[in-house]
């Protein structure tokens, strides 16, 4: 069976042939086996290998981007960039939430970044799963266009009430169902062991935290997975380029991390952002839905929807940065030798 034929078909034609699907997952899988090996001998990262590592994956979906334009016209490679810009800045929210976990779990410096690689290959699964679902409800009607913005308009209002009330939502890893149920089948360790899950220890095998905080991070996957995947498709039906979005978004997480551990503490203002840009999605996918109905209804057009997210991700950037600089002014007044929060 081809490839492609395990994602229903939309509405829209599809770019995705079940050739370009399997040199994209192949590809994808390359990429993948490759931050394995990067990340095979446990060590801190520094900041130039991870700029490197980041500038590459942003150029990747870039070249891609260009391909699209070139063999499928503009509109797809607009529909493209637009759903990574969006995939991106979910992701960046993604990065909050597994710095919580990994300081959480007080895991080691030199063992953080196989964390997350293993994190975002969970976060793959659970996506590829989700986008097929998400295929399959737009080919039975538009109604999941509506469902779809529903599920954004709930997601804004949650964000926009912890962003408003400066709610930081810390993970109570003892409660986790998943964790709770893997530390009552195998033994724990109370020590970490580099790069391994699993450790022999007095006769019989033992899981070591580094497994715990895996499966806390798997758990985290589900949750982003469902803002996701009906985000992207408010931005484009077709299923490749959903799977397309995500993939390039996810892959250079790892890397990102530590070049954002810093900036992102400083970004307050980003999931009030967040929340404007999944309403916005949400307004976009009903519109839709109500267009298919009454076609009187306006559409939100596809470069309109880029600038949007564009303008609103670059307003809570200077927004944030001029909130610390306040901050910090009434804090460290001039004359004042304290070490600057924005330093």
């Amino acid at each position: 069976m081809p490839l492609s034929a395990a994602v229903p078909a939309s509405s829209v034609e599809s770019v995705g042939s079940p050739g370009l699907w399997l040199i994209s997952i192949i590809v994808l899988v390359a990429l993948l086996v490759a931050d394995f090996a990067v990340t095979h001998r446990p060590h801190e990262v520094s900041m130039r290998e991870a700029a490197g590592w980041s500038v590459f994956y942003l150029a990747l979906p870039v070249v891609f981007g260009a391909w699209l334009w070139n063999a499928f016209g503009s509109d797809r490679a607009l529909e493209f960039m637009t759903g990574f810009v969006v995939e991106k800045s979910l992701s960046v929210d993604n990065l909050f939430v597994f710095m919580l976990l990994l300081a959480a779990f007080a895991v080691p410096s030199d063992v953080q970044q196989r964390v997350l690689l293993y994190g975002i290959v969970g976060a793959l699964v659970l996506r590829g799963v989700f986008i097929a679902a998400g295929a399959a409800m737009l080919a039975a009607g538009t109604w999941a266009f509506l469902v779809f913005g529903l599920i954004l308009f709930a997601s804004a209002v949650k964000v926009l009430h912890h962003a408003i009330t400066g709610l930081v939502v810390e993970p109570d890893v003892s409660r986790m169902r998943s964790v709770r149920l893997l530390s009552r089948l195998m033994p724990v360790t109370d020590h970490y062991h580099g790069a391994h899950v699993t450790v022999r220890q007095q006769g019989r095998r033992a899981l070591t935290p580094l497994a715990v905080v895996v499966v806390a991070v798997f758990a985290t996957d589900v949750v982003f997975a469902v803002d996701s995947v009906p985000a992207v498709y408010g931005i484009t039906e077709d299923p490749y380029l959903v799977f397309a979005t995500n993939a390039f978004a996810l892959l250079g997480l790892r890397a990102l991390y530590f070049v954002l551990h810093t900036a992102l503490a400083k970004l307050v203002h980003l999931n009030h952002g967040l929340a404007i840009i999944l309403a916005f999605i949400g307004v976009k996918l009903v519109l839709h839905w109500a267009h298919g109905i009454w076609p009187a209804v306006p559409e939100i057009p596809t470069p309109v929807s880029l600038a949007v997210i564009i303008v609103v991700l670059a307003v809570v950037t200077l927004t944030s940065l001029t909130s610390l600089r306040r901050a910090d002014a009434r804090t460290h007044p001039p004359g004042d030798k304290t070490t600057s929060p924005l330093d």
